[in-house]
């Protein structure tokens, strides 16, 4: 089918402009600027060894220094164990099996630790990550033979636009005291279809709410397990959570991307650990490891005779992870038995304790920020498909500029919103935003069907307050900066702190420092925020309250939302460019994450060559909040 292939040839596409810029990451780069862009633990520290799955010797590793640095590895990706003698001899390949703290498990190909392991200098690098590419092509290439045939193709011919969805009109009205009307309407469109609900969730409107009640409903209606995914962890943590505080058997496959109790606790790993047969597998696993402690007692200059003892002890070792393989089979049936939702990323759907299986009803959480191939990877385990998320907000982050051009950055859930409408319910109540914040967004974006409910409708900081402020700094020589591809505009970021400190200071008469309201400063540019993020150090009145301000790109605060934000808009130059301020999608982001008070900072001359934020001055100034910097004094 030429609609998967297309997708396939964009993968490709995308794949190898994400290997490209790996390997101009990792190629010349010295084993410091590994580590500082998250590509490598050095030094570790081996702390155990068991033997694992498929005769693969598992390693626990833990990074002794630089444990405040970010890193990229996760569960599923492949990495090397190296040392630092000879780095580019002395190496051996594994995948991640789990990583919390500063801990990693990694299972190596081989069934002994290679003698150079024993001389320090030891690390982990992280290798590119081809297995989720393999995955989502296999889903890719899959669907497109699925597709062909009646029965098996029916889903996959609805969300490519060939049939249209159906629901089941009979069904009792569903009701919930939890849910508003909007939010009721969602959960009885997700009862009656018989494969296809779109919930369209505007910022603040109780997406996540809607969908645990929609999910505890389907478990009732149906009484079959539910998979529920999303495209990151983090959306999973907290789906897997509310899921469990609702009373649901949650099983969460993969690794959190927080660490607490209560999310390790719904692991496939605790699970098993915690489970009656797992003592008959620890006894077996400290019984091959006895027999490969013998082995390993043999010198290396040895005879026949100790070479047929050692290949003798180490074949019994084998022989008992063949029992505890098949225990640990057992275990992992059991626990995936008695679960009645499994949650994980869309990539994870296809983790090696769940990949045989198949549901009736698949959730997508996020769909709007998810890659359209990972998608049909837990798509093609179903029958139903609940596509939830928002369309108006960012996509997906895209590596390559041509397969986003080409269409890579179209979401599933953008196509099927289009293809039919009449899957979709758009969540209208938001819980977040003062109704003058809300506003704009909801007529540019949501046919202006967003209402204010009416415990944030007129929320303020404080009674005098405005909650909506433009100001503008045309005029006033704050020209950005271009340095290569980065982007700075000094002058007025220095201008947002002295506007902030005004209004932290008219704060102070009204807050006490253990409730005061949260800030965000946000800007579209990443050395902006760098820039921003150097200025607040030295803003003495903000430090009192450093504990809750937070900097960052708008891309990165997406979900997010804090009682004020401040955007430092950035561009301001004599050709009128934007740059990619015209994707008004990073824009809707940024609008909707404040509560009780929305700062935007910018260059109305250069702001307003694109439509959509000349309206915007326009929405600003017919309400009052249009302000010039000039009106601020130094």
């Amino acid at each position: 089918m030429d609609y998967f292939k297309k997708l396939q040839e964009l993968l490709k596409i995308e794949q190898e402009e994400d290997r490209a810029s790996y390997q101009q990451l990792t190629a010349t780069a010295s084993l410091n600027v590994r580590r500082a862009n998250g590509l490598t633990w050095y030094p570790i520290a081996i702390k155990d060894t068991e033997l694992g799955r498929g005769d693969y010797l598992t390693v626990e590793v833990e990074r002794t220094t630089h444990q405040d640095l970010s890193h990229q590895f996760r569960p599923g990706v492949s990495a090397v164990l190296f040392s630092n003698h000879d780095a580019k001899k002395d190496r051996v390949e594994g995948t991640i099996s789990w990583q919390g703290g500063n801990r990693m498990k990694i299972a190596l190909r081989t069934d002994e630790l290679p003698e150079w392991s024993r001389d320090g200098k030891l690390g982990i690098d992280l290798l590119f990550d081809d297995n989720s590419y393999d995955e989502m092509q296999n889903a890719l290439k899959l669907a497109a033979t699925l597709s062909e045939k009646n029965e098996e193709g029916r889903l996959i011919k609805i969300l490519t636009g060939q049939q249209k969805p159906t629901f089941n009109t009979e069904l009792p009205a569903f009701t919930s005291p939890k849910l508003n009307a909007s939010q009721q309407v969602a959960v009885n469109k997700i009862l009656a279809a018989n494969d296809l609900a779109i919930v369209h969730g505007p910022p603040g409107t109780g997406k996540t709410t809607t969908l645990i009640q929609a999910i505890k409903a389907l478990i009732k209606q149906e009484h079959k397990q539910i998979l529920v995914v999303a495209p990151s962890n983090a959306a999973v943590d907290l789906l897997s959570e509310r899921l469990f505080e609702e009373g649901v058997n949650v099983l969460r496959i993969g690794n959190p991307a927080r660490v607490s109790e209560r999310l390790l606790s719904l692991t496939l790993e605790n699970k098993m650990a915690e489970h009656s047969s797992n003592k008959e597998i620890k006894r077996l696993k400290k019984q091959a490891n006895e027999f490969r402690d013998m082995a390993h007692k043999y010198k290396r200059n040895f005879g026949k005779s100790e070479r047929e003892q050692r290949k003798a002890l180490f074949d019994e070792a084998r022989n008992i992870m063949k029992q505890v393989d098949k225990t640990e089979e057992y275990i992992i049936e059991d626990v995936l038995n008695k679960a009645q939702v499994i949650t994980a990323t869309l990539v994870g759907a296809n983790n090696y304790a769940i990949r045989h299986l198949k549901y009736h009803t698949v959730v997508i959480d996020e769909a709007g920020q998810a890659l359209e191939p990972a998608c049909w990877i837990p798509i093609l385990k179903a029958q139903k498909v609940i596509l939830a998320g928002d369309h108006c907000q960012l996509p997906p982050t895209i590596k390559s500029n041509e397969a986003a051009r080409k269409g890579l950055n179209n979401t599933l859930l953008e196509k099927c919103v289009t293809l039919h409408p009449e899957a979709v319910v758009l969540l209208e109540e938001q819980y977040r935003m003062h109704e003058l914040i809300m506003g704009y967004s909801s007529n540019i974006f949501y046919q202006d069907q967003l209402k204010a409910h009416a415990s944030v409708a007129q929320h303020l900081l404080f009674t005098e307050d405005t909650p909506l402020s433009f100001v503008d700094t045309a005029g006033c020589g704050f020209d950005e900066k271009q340095d290569g591809t980065s982007t700075t505009n000094p002058e007025e970021a220095a201008f947002l702190f002295r506007h902030l400190t005004q209004l932290a200071t008219a704060l102070g008469a009204h807050y006490q420092a253990a409730n005061f309201p949260t800030i965000a400063v946000i800007s579209p540019y990443k050395q902006q925020v760098q820039l921003l993020q150097e200025l607040l150090q030295h803003a003495p009145v903000l430090q009192n309250h450093r504990n809750k301000i937070s900097v960052n790109t708008i891309d990165s605060f997406q979900g997010q939302e804090r009682d004020i934000v401040y955007i430092s808009m950035t561009r301001s130059n004599t050709d009128n460019k934007i740059g990619f301020l015209s994707d008004i999608r990073r824009m809707n982001v940024a609008m909707t994450r404040a509560r009780k008070k929305l700062v935007v900072i910018g260059d109305s001359g250069t702001l307003s060559q694109l439509p959509f934020y000349a309206d915007f001055i326009t929405y600003a100034t017919d309400r009052n909040s249009y302000q010039s910097a000039w009106e601020f004094a130094e």
